[in-house]
């Protein structure tokens, strides 16, 4: 009897338990007097590999720690630039031929009207969600303003902050619209402008489907093919995805500290209750309430079919590096078409911004309340509006929306200064709300699918999601 093979899931699960509880022995155990011991003064110099005069009679043991921080940071580093290079090519080729293949152009639109308006129902819903469970709780009133002055001390970081400020002045809600259409195709493929990426395929799709079917077979199986080329390329570096996972929470948890999230516990319980009653509660109930009876997506199949996306998403934060993974579970583990998956998880990956949008209500509620500032009920629909519209915009890769959210900020007149405070704990709240946006992504296939009477019984796990 052949053994039975550890499933892909819970292998990237031991990998990212295994990560937090090495980021967490490093971060209490290890300090500026353990490097001293082996004769490092500055550590960030020695670890940068910068000459520093307090770096003298380095020994060996340093030298071997240094070669296994920079090893830590290739092996992360490879595997999300490797996730970042293939999806542009992912979004194009599938793109593409989900579009073409449909054939019948108002087929298109009625997939893609369907797409569009659960997506924004659905990011409406976790944005008042956000607002409600944020007053709620009232997490700016929880922090003191030693605290506050504390968190500040640490995390500011001004350049960033004054660079992200200058990129919001330019942005609105119109100019995102505007700059949907590229000027020059290929350089919005170079420099991977996904709604510009997502607009080309649609059109290009649109385009083959509206030829004979002789003329554009030739094309349509040029690109199902490279998708396909693609995906083999995707499994092949999956096998990586548990040491990668490692690799990339040790540095996350021992940089941030125990001390840092206790200060604003609050701030992140509350976001992460409002993702998890839009996880756990809106996603199934909206799946058992819009899929048929004999195919019905229930909680179970959808959290079974969707696992290896999500952790991959809660490690990477990026939407867009888990495109090729999310597409692979859909299909292979829901049972949604092609066609579907394709067309639906490739545009949910810049349209279907659940978890950030729920971010930025309670990230601007929390910043509000910790500057004494009442925001009133027009300014509370103000701001479930803009968050809704604006997080449509926002890049599906970590730290993406935080550009956005001094969109969200200004708009309320809520001092932007507040964005260092939110950096403190951003990049764990941002491996939380990317995988909303990935799930997001997969209750969207499953509804449009059934709706389309393309979702099929379930597969249940197997084949190469394993």
């Amino acid at each position: 009897m052949a053994k039975q093979r550890l499933a892909l899931h819970w292998k990237i699960l031991i990998g990212l338990a295994l990560g937090v509880v090495v980021g967490i022995v490093l971060n209490q155990g290890w300090s500026a007097q353990t490097w001293k011991s082996m004769g490092v003064g500055d550590s960030q110099a020695f670890l940068a590999g910068k000459p520093s005069e307090a770096n003298q009679g380095v020994g060996w043991l340093a030298g071997c720690i240094r070669i296994l921080v920079d090893l830590n940071t290739l092996i992360g580093s490879l595997f999300i630039r490797f996730l970042r290079f293939i999806g542009v090519p992912v979004v194009l080729f599938a793109l593409i031929g989900a579009v073409a293949g449909l054939g019948d152009i108002r087929k298109v639109g009625r997939v893609g009207g369907k797409t569009i308006a659960i997506f924004l129902t659905t990011g409406f819903l976790s944005v008042v969600i956000g607002v409600v469970v944020s007053n709620l709780i009232g997490p700016g009133r929880f922090v003191s303003d030693e605290t506050r002055a504390s968190i500040l001390s640490k995390s500011a970081n001004s350049a960033s902050i004054s660079s992200a400020s200058d990129t919001a002045h330019a942005l609105t809600p119109w100019k995102i619209l505007t700059e949907i259409i590229p000027t020059n195709p290929f350089q919005s493929l170079a420099d991977g402008q996904m709604l510009q990426v997502v607009f080309l395929s649609v059109m290009i799709g649109m385009a083959l489907s509206m030829l004979p079917r002789e003329k554009a077979e030739t094309a349509i199986r040029f690109f199902d093919g490279m998708f396909e080329a693609v995906l083999i390329l995707v499994r092949m570096a999956m096998r990586t995805a548990p040491i990668a996972v490692f690799c990339l929470v040790v540095p996350t948890v021992a940089g941030l500290g125990i001390e840092v999230l206790q200060a604003l516990a609050a701030y992140c319980l509350t976001v992460v209750g409002g993702l998890a009653i839009v996880l756990f509660v809106l996603y199934p109930v909206i799946t058992l309430l819009f899929t048929k009876r004999g195919n019905k997506v229930g909680y179970r199949r959808f959290f079974r079919s969707m696992a290896p996306a999500q952790l991959l998403a809660f490690s990477s934060s990026s939407s867009s590096a888990t495109l090729p993974v999310t597409l692979q579970c859909v299909k292979e583990r829901m049972g949604v078409s092609e066609e579907i998956a394709g067309f639906v998880c490739t545009l949910g990956t810049t349209v279907n911004m659940d978890g950030t949008a729920l971010y930025q209500a309670v990230a601007a509620t929390f910043l509000a309340q910790l500057y004494g500032i009442d925001l009133s009920f027009a300014d509370q629909i103000a701001l479930v509006l803009t968050a809704t519209l604006i997080s449509v915009g926002t890049p599906g890769v970590p730290g993406g929306s935080i550009v956005l959210l001094i969109v969200v900020l200004e708009s309320l007149r809520i001092p932007t200064e507040g964005i260092a405070i939110i950096l403190a704990v951003d990049r764990l709240l941002d491996m939380a709300r990317t995988v909303i946006n990935v799930s997001g992504d997969g209750m969207g296939s499953a509804v449009v699918a059934a709706s389309e009477g393309q979702l099929g019984p379930d597969p249940g796990v197997g084949g190469p999601a394993r």
